[in-house]
């Protein structure tokens, strides 16, 4: 099938020969922008000329280390501007980047070193601990510390990046198809897979995506609660600001309401970046600031459908919709949104121009019609080319042209997508399939309720009903009368098969690190009923 025309002139505007970091680069010199500030960290500021000279140093550090082109290097790095110098100087010197997740597990990290077979580490001082004693054993193998502030028996990056000269060295002759980073999934269930990404698919994101629906600009300050390692802040707080000269604040803590409303305060964040959790979070927070103490002009929602309730009531207390969409670590951006101007809630928006979306059923037939559901898949030029040692799931996701989402859609009939849940989160009630997005987003609309999480639960006789597990605004307010009222309010918003059969009240609610609630740790109480 014939590439869109907004897919190929993307693809047709980068040369095959092609390094995206020293695309970066040139475009940070031939732009004037050397001088202007690219990140903002705890330790201060760091201009896009100081970027450039780390980013080339690191490069250099890999080729006296004797790692080759093609050689991965593992990333356990807090979101500093130490984040961006390794990545960009990896890929600058033809190796694959292999950022992880800060959140994981010793054996989480294990399984990632031998399945990568990376030959440098480069890690936080404060994740150390996690690595130490994975890594003695290893042979022929580098530890590289950023941000130590004490002596430590391992290399240390500043002082190798300050040990050697990097100023005049070229790029690897790279090109657009070559492997440039590998994003581990989040591995919700099961070991994490390895989406393996070529040079071309950062670039692209910001010229089908970033470009034309954010229209960032060099004027811009940009902060992402979603951190670096993930796709969606890769994206977010590196790729997009650095393709207009825009500058970033980056956090290493844990966001909190706290402390990113002193960000979007203290450095009058433009552009912010944040998971529906987050969003819903920071509305119920006393931290949240009034109106006219920020410059918000574009909010940006990803990693899970915005409940239609949190994206207006966010308009109406900041003047700025929320442009919900969909992205994948396999799709590397989103490629489904709404925009500026065209927000639709309650729906994951249209297309983004030079992406395709088809709609599946059970048997595999391509939908046609408006409001049948169907498993989402995706074509477009950003797809991950595989996923590492991994073939039998590559060839169960990656369909040709086509990308599996595992997201279930419904299409209106004014071509907005709803979501519907995942593949495996539907329920099936009385044989009519339920999403249970649809039940949490009813729920999310009573005042006291502030997350919700609906899974199947078998009843006395074994069959399926929606259960809600409901974290409340306040906790003392839990009691069975408010759950009879929560179940009314339901069967006003539904249809009445839809409520749920079962309120529990929760502190909180199992999440990944990116803020998707995990319902199937949910589903697996039923085990232990």
């Amino acid at each position: 099938m014939a590439k869109g025309p907004g897919e190929s002139a993307a693809v047709d505007a980068i040369p095959r020969d092609y390094n995206f970091a020293d695309d970066l680069f040139r475009r940070f010199r031939d732009k004037g922008w050397l001088e202007r500030t690219a990140f903002i960290d705890p330790r201060g500021r760091c201009s896009y000329g100081r970027l450039v000279a780390r980013a080339k140093k690191f490069g250099a550090v890999l080729t006296e280390k004797g790692i080759r082109p093609g050689e991965r290097v593992l990333m356990c790095l807090l979101d500093t501007v130490d984040w961006p110098s390794v990545f960009l100087g990896t890929v600058y010197a033809g190796g694959v980047a292999v950022p992880v997740n800060t959140l994981m597990t010793e054996d989480d990290y294990r399984f990632m070193l031998a399945d990568s077979g990376a030959r440098m580490l480069v890690v936080s001082q404060e994740l150390l601990p996690k690595f130490e004693k994975l890594v003695s054993a290893l042979p022929d193998f580098h530890l590289i510390v950023a941000g130590s502030h004490k002596e430590l028996p391992h290399q240390d990056l500043d002082k190798l990046i300050d040990g050697v000269d990097g100023a005049d060295r070229a790029a690897s002759p790279t090109t657009r198809d070559s492997i440039a980073f590998w994003l581990y999934t989040s591995g919700s269930t099961g070991r994490p897979k390895a989406a393996v990404h070529v040079h071309a698919d950062l670039r692209l994101t910001n010229d089908l995506y970033a470009a034309p629906t954010l229209g960032i600009t060099a004027n811009d300050v940009c902060f992402s609660v979603a951190k670096l390692f993930f796709a969606y802040g890769l994206g977010n707080a590196m790729t997009f600001p650095l393709s207009v000269g825009a500058a970033t604040v980056l956090l290493p803590d844990r966001p909190t309401p706290d402390s990113v409303a002193e960000i979007l305060k203290t450095h009058q964040v433009t552009v912010f970046y944040a998971v529906p959790t987050f969003y819903a979070a920071f509305l119920a927070s006393p931290s949240a600031l009034p109106r006219d103490t920020l410059k918000l002009r574009c909010c940006v929602s990803a990693g899970e459908a915005l409940p239609s309730e949190i994206g207006r009531r966010w308009r109406e207390r900041y003047g700025v919709d929320i442009l919900d969409g969909l992205g994948s670590t396999e799709m590397l951006h989103i490629f489904l949104s709404n925009r500026p101007g065209d927000v639709k809630y309650g729906t994951s928006g249209k297309p983004v121009p030079g992406y395709d979306i088809r709609l599946v059923d059970d048997d595999g037939r391509v939908i046609e019609t408006s409001g049948e559901m169907g498993e989402l898949q995706v074509r477009g030029p950003t797809s991950a080319v595989m996923y590492w040692n991994n073939r039998e799931q590559s060839r169960s996701t990656f369909l040709g042209e086509w990308t599996r989402s595992g997201d279930k859609y419904i299409r209106d009939e004014e071509g907005y997508y709803v979501y519907c849940g995942r593949r495996d989160d539907m329920l099936k009630v009385g044989g009519i399939y339920v999403s249970p997005f649809e039940v949490e987003g009813a729920l999310q609309t009573h005042p006291d309720v502030l997350e919700a999480a609906v899974v199947a639960w078998p009843d006395n006789d074994d069959l399926i009903k929606p259960k809600a597990f409901v974290v409340l605004k306040s906790t003392g307010a839990a009691c069975d009368t408010l759950a009879l009222a929560l179940q009314e309010h339901c069967k006003q918003k539904l249809a009445p098969y839809k409520y749920p059969r079962w309120i529990e009240f929760r502190a909180d609610l199992p999440k990944t690190a990116t803020g998707k609630i995990q319902r199937f740790r949910l589903r697996a109480e039923i085990t232990g009923r």
